[in-house]
């Protein structure tokens, strides 16, 4: 491992958790000093003292090991609460570890929240100014820089301003110009740049790439797997703080981890609630699948020309026009191909969901899917964003295959160059 760039050996991180006795009362700043000066004799005659609030260790990365290479981009995915941002803390030496050893040879920049290392009361050119300079750069290095970083953050207008004016978008914008462009070794960044527009997520997502292709090193945190699979050249994924996989194989990484990180029975084309941990007042997401015409769940790859269902059940517990019910469906490659909800089409023809056990059916049709494999996440909403399945948050998924079928046609017995693979009708016109 002499030519990698970190090395994590055996890492732990322990928190201690208080919990406080059921009988005891909440405790404020006020009865901690009244205990204080109240005299021992009293506290005496007032009998047995109230029980001592018991402690549990917490092991939030428990023996982690890996290893990066240099120029390698690296995907850390799991499910929140695994320990992502943990293990980022300590690589970035912002907090200690337990146990075991980290290793890193080369100057690190790191974004893990938004505004990372800026002093709210200094103006944004001061700020580029005092966090090149913690990163170990020259001044002469930062000014070279300087105008590309403010080119990139777009905040001309506002340099002279203090960040503590800033909003959110451009304290991030800002924060990640300098920590890219000042051409640390390793670049850490967390999710932080979910804060920013689509417009600007793009220009990051590019501009980490130019950082890798320079032979610089990334680790990247992010719940976006169409992201990760596109810019990562490996792929950690993380579950109660110790490693589940990690290697070179992003895709396959990032496809069992979408099929078995929500806690539930999942099983190829269909998801169960069974521990009913995905709840919500209004309705409670029960059954999630993708059916054949015999209204079973798929077992094997369905053919093109095969007709398929999307199930979905629930228990609706308040009648409330504005639910929706639906599907997000992704190719192999996590590009989104299509959305479909229950208030599609005129509100007519929307199925009423009303209280009590709801299942709602969606024909896909056939001769449309082309061969490959696909996933297909569950959406619920109650308005127009307020989302209680979230898209980008561990929304339950199944995942079924299209083999052959593809059409009559000899021409086309194998998969077709695109995503989609319809047989539609030609006919001469003149």
């Amino acid at each position: 491992m002499s030519d990698s760039i970190i090395v994590v050996e055996n890492l732990g991180k322990r928190y201690t958790i208080r919990h406080q006795h059921e009988r005891q009362r909440y405790v404020a700043l006020r009865d901690v000093l009244a205990s204080k000066l109240a005299s021992p004799l009293r506290r005496f005659r007032r009998g047995v003292q109230p029980p001592t609030p018991s402690t549990e260790d917490f092991w939030a990365l428990k023996d982690v090991s890996f290893d990066v290479k240099q120029g390698e981009v690296v995907g850390i995915i799991g499910r929140n609460g695994a320990g992502k941002s943990t293990l980022l803390k300590i690589l970035s030496r912002i907090t200690e570890p337990t146990k075991g050893r980290v290793t890193l040879r080369g100057r690190v920049a790191s974004l893990l929240e938004v505004g990372t290392g800026f002093h709210p009361e200094l103006t944004g050119r001061e700020n580029i100014l005092l966090n090149g300079a913690i990163l170990g750069m020259a001044r002469a290095e930062i000014n070279r820089k300087f105008d590309e970083i403010v080119e990139f953050a777009e905040v001309e207008k506002f340099l002279d301003t203090p960040v503590k004016r800033y909003s959110s978008g451009m304290y991030v914008r800002l924060a990640f110009a300098v920590a890219a462009h000042l051409e640390p070794e390793i670049l850490i960044v967390d999710e932080v740049l979910a804060v920013g527009d689509a417009q600007f997520q793009k220009k990051c997502l590019a501009r980490m790439s130019e950082v890798a292709e320079g032979g610089r090193t990334v680790l990247f945190v992010s719940h976006n797997m169409n992201a990760v699979e596109n810019l990562c050249t490996k792929a950690l994924s993380l579950d109660k703080g110790q490693v589940q996989e990690h290697g070179v194989d992003v895709r396959g990484i990032v496809t069992r981890y979408l099929g078995g990180n929500n806690h539930e029975e999942s099983t190829a084309s269909v998801w169960v609630n069974t521990n009913n941990s995905l709840n919500h007042p209004v309705m409670q997401p029960l059954y999630f699948a993708v059916e054949n015409s015999e209204g079973l769940p798929l077992t094997a790859p369905a053919s093109n020309n095969e007709r398929l269902f999307v199930v979905i059940r629930g228990d609706v517990r308040q009648i409330d026009p504005a639910l929706n019910m639906g599907f997000a469906l992704f190719n192999q490659d996590s590009e989104q191909l299509l959305w479909s909800l229950t208030t599609d089409g005129p509100e007519e023809c929307w199925p009423k969901l009303e209280r009590g056990l709801v299942e709602v059916r969606c024909p896909l049709p056939p001769r449309f899917l082309n061969e490959g494999s696909y996933r297909m996440e569950l959406q619920c909403t109650v308005h127009c964003r307020d989302w209680f399945v979230r898209p980008e948050h561990n929304s339950p998924s199944i995942h079924f295959e299209i083999r052959g079928g593809l059409s009559d046609s000899p021409y086309w017995i194998f998969a077709r160059p695109g995503v989609l693979a319809p047989e539609w009708k030609w006919e001469r016109t003149r």
